[in-house]
């Protein structure tokens, strides 16, 4: 009787341990921060030789794995078009198989991969949500086929290529609309909720189906309007939308300012924390991520610009730097938000050795201006015994978003970390941990 019995609590014991071990599982999975950028020009600037520049001046061999191996950066966003309109902008390049390469570079590199549907042939944003041409002036029901056929299509094709996304935006900035169909509270000039619906859940449905595995974004474009976010979200919620991340755009001439205290003598007090911290009350389910943001390092947009924030940061390189800074230690502590990416952080202007882009966004990382020897990175200084990689350039610094061996600390007399920290020496990154010196891939010094 006792033997039993103690088999039995044997039993119970063992179950317990499983729930547990499940639970700190989940918790892992859950807690997984993602900080990164879109790098979907980045193949384009490659084919037209454009180098680029490190911290110390030197010549980087592979962006993709210096932003991952280097700057602590763990995820790409690709964007995709249906029939890419390259012709009307030498941006708009992004067809299947320019994303299935860029795709397994990412995957091979060991980082997680964002792929963004446009569901269009040109750029779907705030403004724009026109359909592809070849599924123009189809009804409802049948759009929705074509999302779906469409959908299944590409993610099949990227599995086989050995670049399976591992986060996919069903739409890009969508609150407005998709393929043609508008709805509220954004666009007022159409509210065809069935349908758009429709679009949604055919997309939705056909990741689930062939990446069982992949976290769904639904990407909108208001973030610092929690009226809007509450209404588009909710109606999502209400109708059964299977996603699983609130994908926000955020762009400060756009949407303002980032914290209460930067608000506190404007007349508008919509910031970005108040409202993640409100979409946390409103949708506890849902994760929260930034997949696109960016400021300007020169040249300050000349029109539509809603927001002068040149008072919080100039239109400088130490305002971008003090940007991303600022916004990476803002939203660090909240619970509910998992990821940070900015937007087109490899821009290097038009290219060296061809027409990349129409024209500059002054938004990325480097100097835009034409350079035999390389574009030099956006610094506000050098790296040097008081100054780490963290403190002068702005995708270091992201970095730090996630866990990583270079997060707040000082430095030691000769230029080192602290004991298991990361250190830059001569443009390499090493780690100094047990007395011992090794290099990033873990060889000793």
């Amino acid at each position: 009787m006792h033997a039993n019995l103690d088999l039995y609590d044997m039993k119970k014991t063992f179950v317990l341990f499983l729930m547990l071990s499940c639970a700190s599982m989940s918790m892992v999975a859950d807690n997984q921060r993602y900080v990164g950028g879109d790098i979907s020009m980045l193949p384009r600037y490659e084919k037209y030789n454009s180098k680029y520049k490190d911290v110390k001046g030197t010549n980087i061999n592979d962006l993709l794995v210096w932003f991952k191996d280097v700057c602590h950066w763990n995820t790409f966003r690709v964007r995709i078009f249906v029939n890419p309109q390259s012709d009307k902008d030498p941006a708009v390049c992004q067809d299947l198989e320019y994303v299935k390469a860029l795709g397994k570079r990412i995957k091979d590199a060991g980082a997680f991969f964002m792929l963004d549907f446009h569901y269009s042939d040109y750029w779907v944003d705030a403004g724009q949500i026109q359909a592809p041409r070849a599924w123009k002036g189809s009804s409802d029901a049948v759009m929705a086929d074509s999302i779906s056929s469409y959908t299944k299509r590409v993610l099949n094709e990227l599995v086989a290529a050995g670049a399976q996304p591992d986060l996919v935006q069903v739409g890009n900035e969508i609150m407005y609309g998709l393929c043609d169909i508008r709805v509220h509270p954004y666009d007022y000039n159409g509210d065809n909720w069935d349908g758009y619906l429709g679009l949604l859940r055919a997309g939705c449905n056909a990741v689930r189906e062939v990446c069982p595995d992949a976290q769904i974004i639904i990407h909108s474009d208001r973030p610092t309007n929690r009226s809007y976010n509450f209404y588009y979200y909710n109606k999502l919620r209400e109708n059964g939308v299977d996603y699983d991340i609130i994908g926000l755009s955020y762009y400060p001439f756009w949407h303002g300012y980032l914290t209460v205290e930067q608000v506190a003598d404007k007349s508008n007090k919509d910031n970005l924390v108040s409202a993640i911290n409100t979409l946390k009350v409103q949708f506890p389910e849902k994760r929260v991520h930034i997949v696109e943001c960016a400021y300007n390092f020169q040249w300050w947009p000349s029109s539509g610009v809603n927001f002068d924030t040149r008072d919080a940061w100039p239109c400088s390189v130490a305002g971008q730097y003090n940007f991303v800074k600022d916004l990476v230690d803002a939203l660090k502590p909240l619970e509910n938000l998992d990821g940070i990416n900015y937007w087109f952080p490899e821009e290097a202007g038009n290219g060296d050795y061809g027409n990349v882009m129409p024209s500059w966004l002054n938004r990325g990382f480097w100097d835009e201006n034409k350079s035999t020897s390389g574009h030099a990175i956006n610094s506000t200084g050098n790296v040097s015994a008081l100054k780490t990689a963290e403190d002068v350039c702005a995708p270091y610094y992201m970095g730090t978003f996630v866990d990583n061996p270079g997060e707040g600390l000082g430095v030691t007399d000769d230029g080192l970390r602290e004991t298991g920290k990361k250190a830059i020496r001569d443009g390499q990154v090493i780690i100094e941990t047990n007395e011992q010196t090794y290099t990033i891939d873990g060889k000793k010094l």
